[in-house]
């Protein structure tokens, strides 16, 4: 089955590999530079302590993506398993997606917090207006 609204899914996934990516490419030199010891029996929040804000911001963005977007995924799926994801379905889910990148960008960057609400909240308007359409559809 194609449709277009699988298009920004994947792109989705391959973005939250970029801010994987991303995370270690900061976070590595920093453990290694500050010689921080990773004791597995110490809380993480001690781990995360030793670490810049500016390393940390990839890290939980990162965490970031591993939530809400799964919704998306979700819905997305569904639209295009009922055969709705062309249309106004893939220009939302592109929408989301393109809200999202700028979330990380804004969060790994500047991490200026109500920048990045008004763009996660707007990103979630998108999502709520999609889990809607595709309730319509499905209930």
């Amino acid at each position: 089955m194609h449709s277009p609204i699988l298009a920004p899914l994947v792109v989705l996934v391959l973005w939250s590999f970029v801010m994987w990516a991303w995370l270690y490419a900061t976070r590595i030199p920093t453990i290694v530079k500050n010689r921080i010891v990773l004791d597995p029996r110490r809380p993480p929040e001690e781990f995360h302590a030793q670490l810049p804000p500016e390393v940390r911001w990839k890290a939980d963005n990162y965490n970031h993506l591993m939530e809400q977007p799964t919704l998306f995924y979700a819905v997305v799926l569904t639209l295009a398993f009922v055969g709705a994801g062309a249309g106004l379905n893939a220009a939302l889910a592109w929408l989301y997606v393109g809200l999202r990148v700028v979330h990380s960008l804004v969060q790994a960057t500047m991490n200026v917090i109500i920048v990045r609400f008004a763009i996660f909240m707007a990103a979630s308007v998108v999502l709520l207006v999609m889990s809607v359409r595709a309730a319509l559809l499905v209930l």
